[in-house]
């Protein structure tokens, strides 16, 4: 069984992508591994070091992943400040981290550029919090996109640095989780990639029926098709994705064909999505609500998590500390 972590953004709202992406891998994984999910607080101040109402996001963001089907019962789901321990971890591995290989990694360099007025030492050693996140917990698989494989080699890299320089097999080295084709793409609304939060063209999993009505319609979409069996350019098949997920197989079988056809009316066919998005999202989003206002479940919720990643982290800690040579007198 392999021990796997995954950081959770803890601002922004789940969307369709989320959920039909990673998000139901994660339900299932967590019955075949030992999970650890964690929302990542910390890693937040890194671009928004004064954030509004940092406590609110969090809370939303917990209610949104129980409500899509996170158990913490079985996993350990925990808020990143809840295990201090991490933070002392990350405050040794920065002693043997080294400011020139900081500087070249991607994401750094990426957030210099997007971000010039708050290039704080928090966002040059983000490697080294990931890294503290992972290896605290040892664990041997991480689910990572694209833009986090190097963070994620970091982590190997300070997982072995730690153990050639104390002379110890401590550590072992985190593997990228790779869900291969379980992974579903989700495009977005605005015609062309996938769908973000950065990018302005989700559906949240909070949204109400009118906004989530309102986002399909202005969806972008063409004069429609002018030859019989025509291939469909990006922005229409974007939408029949949208709809292979949340339709019936009829449905998505008689948009096909009016495209087909010449006949397609992309009004109508905008309108069934909404109705069809909404079915599937609306008992979902009633359980992020009634979740959300429920703060003694939140509480319990939290503290487990935090019992159990603390209870881990701090054995790891521990030894972590003999092996440097910290001794009480």
């Amino acid at each position: 069984m392999d021990i796997v972590l995954s950081g959770i953004r803890s601002t922004g709202n789940l969307h369709l992508g989320n959920y039909f992406g990673a998000l139901k891998n994660f339900i299932k994984m967590q019955h075949e591994n030992q999970c650890y999910f964690f929302i990542a607080d910390f890693h937040s101040l890194t671009t928004h070091p004064t954030p509004a109402d940092l406590h609110s996001n969090v809370r939303q963001v917990l209610a949104e992943y129980l409500a899509a089907g996170l158990d913490p019962e079985v996993a350990t789901l925990y808020i990143q400040s809840d295990v201090p321990e991490i933070a002392e971890l990350y405050l040794l591995l920065n002693m043997n981290a080294y400011i020139g290989e900081l500087e070249r990694t991607t994401t750094f360099k990426d957030k210099v550029r997007k971000q010039p007025e708050n290039v704080n030492a928090g966002l040059l050693t983000y490697p080294v919090l990931m890294a503290a996140d992972i290896i605290i917990h040892k664990a041997t698989k991480v689910p990572v996109g694209k833009d986090q494989e190097q963070n994620l080699e970091m982590a190997r890299k300070f997982a072995k640095r730690f153990n050639r320089m104390y002379n110890v097999s401590f550590f072992p080295e985190p593997q990228p989780y790779n869900f291969g084709q379980k992974l579903v793409k989700i495009p977005g609304l605005d015609g062309s990639g996938k769908m973000g939060k950065s990018e302005g063209n989700a559906i949240n999993l909070s949204d109400t029926e009118e906004v989530i009505r309102k986002k399909v319609m202005r969806a972008v979409t063409d004069s429609g098709p002018t030859k019989m069996n025509q291939t469909k350019p990006e922005p229409i098949q974007n939408l029949f994705t949208l709809m292979e997920v949340v339709s019936s197989k009829d449905t998505v079988e008689y948009y096909n064909e009016k495209y087909n056809q010449c006949a397609i009316r992309y009004g109508d066919m905008k309108k069934q999505l909404a109705a069809d998005i909404n079915t599937f999202i609306s008992p979902i989003r009633e359980k992020i609500i009634e979740i959300y206002n429920d703060t003694s479940y939140l509480h319990k919720v939290a503290e487990l998590g935090a019992q159990k990643a603390r209870e881990n982290a701090s054995k790891t800690l521990k030894e972590v500390r003999e092996i440097i040579g910290f001794k009480k007198f």
